[in-house]
C-alpha cells in the first residue's frame, strides 16, 4: 500500500520503498498530468543525500520521460526548497523531491509539489493513490536515463545559484556584512551546507561547518534538528564563542537554532522571533498562520500589532494555502518549518536561517536578548512535547478513544473548548492547551502542551499520556 501522509509518501527502504513502487508513483503522476493536459509545463525532480535517493530520482525521471513529460532533473543533491523554488519559477503543475526529510535513515520517500511549488494537498495525494490502486507494473512505461537525455526528454539543470541569489536579494545583506558574525552550521549530514554557507559568506560571516559529508546513517542520529540531536552544536557554539548555531534537517526544509549561550531555541520561539522582528523592527504588516500544535504566543503578537493569527491542521500544505488566502506575512509550525511572504510557498530552512542572521545583524541584539524582550512584553509560554510509539494493533483502540468516544482525562485546569479538527486539542481558560494527534509520517502519537511555565506544561502532558496509557 502506498499512502501519502502530511509530508508526502515515506516508507522503509527495501520493504515498501522499492524501485517498483517509485515507478508506480511516477506512472500515476504521469497519468494525472496527461488527464489534466499539463504535460507541456514540465516537471522538476530533485533528490537529497539519503541512500537510494539519486537512483530513485533517475527511476522517477525515466518513467515521466517515457510518458512524454519533459523533465528538468537536478543532477546533484539539493535542499527540497530548491526544487520548490525552481518549480515555482518554471510554473510547473507538478514536481517532486526524493526525500524522507527528517525520518530515520532506513526510510526514504517522495514529496510531491503542485502549482506554485507548494506541498500537494489531500485532493492531489488521493488522486495519486487512486491511480496507483488501478496500476500494475505492466502499465509502467520507462526509458533509459541516458537515452532520454540524448532525446532531450530529460534536461539536466542546476538551479543552486538562482536560489542563493534570490535569498541574497531578499535579505539585508549589507547589514549582515557590517555585523561581522561568527556562524556555526550543522547540516546533520544533509544537504543544506552549500546553499547556506554561500549566502552567509556573501554576508562576510565567518562560517564553520560540522557533521558534513555523505553519511547514510546520519551519524547514528535522527536527521531532525532538536535539543537531543544538536548537542555537539550547542556545546561548540558556547565554547568557541559563535553568535549563532544553525542546524538543518535531512532535506533542509526545517531548522534548529542555538543561541550565543549554547541554548536550544525551540522552533516555536524561532517563529515568534521572526514574526516579532518583521512587525516591530522592519515595520512590515500581515497575519500569521500556525498549525494546531504551535505556540499561541503568535496570537498575542499578532493582536498587539493589529493583525490576525490563523490556526490550521498539521501539514504545511494547510499553512501555505491559508497564507495565500490572506496574503499572510509568515507561516510555520512547531516542528521547525516556516516561510515568509514573497519567498517560496513551502518550508525553507536555508532562507529562515538567513533571515535570523539578518535579524541579529539589524537589531544589534543577541538571540537571548530578543527573546527576553518578547517575553517581557507578552509573557512566557513553555511547550512540552512527547512522541509516543504504539503497536499497530493498538491504533484502532486509541483512535476510538480519542476520536469516536472523545474521552478526556480530568485536568486541573478549567476547559474552555475542545477541537477535533486534527487530533484532540483541549483549550484551557487560562490560555494554555494540550493536543494529542497521530503522526502523518510515522507510527507515533504526538502530544504537545503549552502552559505559562515548564512544570505546568509537563504536568498536563503527563496527564494526557497516562490517560491514554502511553
Amino acid at each position: 500500500m502506498i499512502k501519502f501522509g502530511t509530508g508526502g509518501w515515506r516508507a522503509f527502504i527495501g520493504e515498501e520503498f522499492t524501485k517498483d513502487n517509485v515507478c508506480l508513483v511516477a506512472q500515476a503522476l504521469a497519468n494525472i498530468i496527461h488527464n489534466e493536459n499539463v504535460a507541456e509545463r514540465g516537471f522538476v525532480i530533485g533528490y537529497d543525500r539519503r541512500f537510494l535517493s539519486d537512483k530513485a530520482g533517475c527511476w522517477f525521471a525515466e518513467v515521466l520521460a517515457a510518458n512524454g513529460v519533459k523533465v528538468s532533473f537536478i543532477d546533484k543533491f539539493v535542499p527540497t526548497p530548491i526544487v520548490m523554488f525552481k518549480a515555482k519559477e518554471m510554473a510547473c503543475a507538478y514536481s517532486a523531491c526524493i526525500t524522507a526529510s527528517h525520518n530515520p535513515a532506513d526510510y526514504n520517500g517522495i514529496k510531491v509539489f503542485i502549482e506554485g511549488g507548494r506541498d500537494a494537498d489531500e485532493v492531489i495525494t488521493q488522486k495519486i493513490e487512486e491511480q496507483i490502486a488501478h496500476l500494475t507494473l505492466a502499465d509502467v512505461q520507462s526509458v533509459e536515463f541516458e537515452q532520454a537525455v540524448d532525446d532531450k526528454l530529460i534536461e539536466i539543470i542546476n538551479p543552486m545559484n538562482e536560489f542563493v541569489d534570490s535569498i541574497i536579494d531578499f535579505i539585508d545583506i549589507e547589514a549582515i556584512k557590517k555585523a561581522n558574525l561568527r556562524v556555526l552550521i550543522d547540516p546533520m549530514f544533509g544537504v543544506a551546507k552549500n546553499a547556506l554557507q554561500t549566502v552567509l559568506i556573501n554576508g562576510r560571516c565567518e562560517v564553520d561547518v560540522i557533521n558534513d559529508g555523505k553519511n547514510p546513517d546520519f551519524g547514528g542520529l535522527m536527521p531532525s534538528p532538536s535539543a537531543a540531536t544538536l548537542y555537539r552544536l550547542m556545546h561548540l557554539v558556547a565554547q568557541e564563542g559563535y553568535d549563532i548555531g544553525i542546524g538543518t534537517d535531512g532535506d533542509a526544509d526545517r531548522l534548529g537554532i542555538i543561541d550565543e549561550k549554547g541554548n536550544f531555541i525551540h522552533p516555536n520561539e524561532v517563529l515568534v522571533l521572526l514574526y516579532y522582528y518583521l512587525l516591530e523592527y522592519k515595520g512590515w504588516h500581515g497575519s500569521v498562520v500556525r498549525n494546531i500544535a504551535t505556540t499561541h504566543l503568535l496570537d498575542k503578537i499578532a493582536e498587539d500589532h493589529g493583525e490576525k493569527c490563523f490556526e490550521v491542521p498539521v501539514g504545511f500544505k494547510h499553512i501555505s494555502s491559508q497564507m495565500e488566502a490572506d496574503d499572510s506575512l509568515i507561516g510555520g509550525e512547531s516542528s521547525g518549518g516556516l516561510t515568509i511572504r514573497g519567498h517560496i510557498k513551502g518550508k525553507d530552512g536555508v532562507f529562515a536561517s538567513s533571515l535570523l542572521v539578518e535579524m541579529i545583524s539589524v537589531t544589534g541584539k543577541k538571540l537571548s536578548e530578543l527573546l527576553d524582550e518578547i517575553y517581557g512584553r507578552y509573557g512566557y509560554a513553555y511547550t512540552a512535547e512527547g512522541d509516543c510509539k504504539f503497536k499497530p494493533a493498538l491504533k484502532e483502540a486509541l483512535y476510538n478513544k480519542i476520536y469516536v468516544e472523545k474521552q478526556l482525562p480530568e485536568f486541573e485546569y478549567e476547559i474552555e473548548k475542545v477541537s477535533y479538527e486534527d487530533g484532540a486539542k483541549v483549550y484551557f481558560k487560562n490560555g494554555g492547551w494540550v493536543i494529542a494527534r497521530f503522526s502523518g509520517t510515522e507510527p507515533l502519537l504526538r502530544i504537545f502542551a503549552e502552559m505559562e511555565n515548564k512544570s505546568q506544561a509537563e504536568q498536563v502532558l503527563q496527564t494526557m499520556k497516562t490517560f491514554l496509557a502511553l
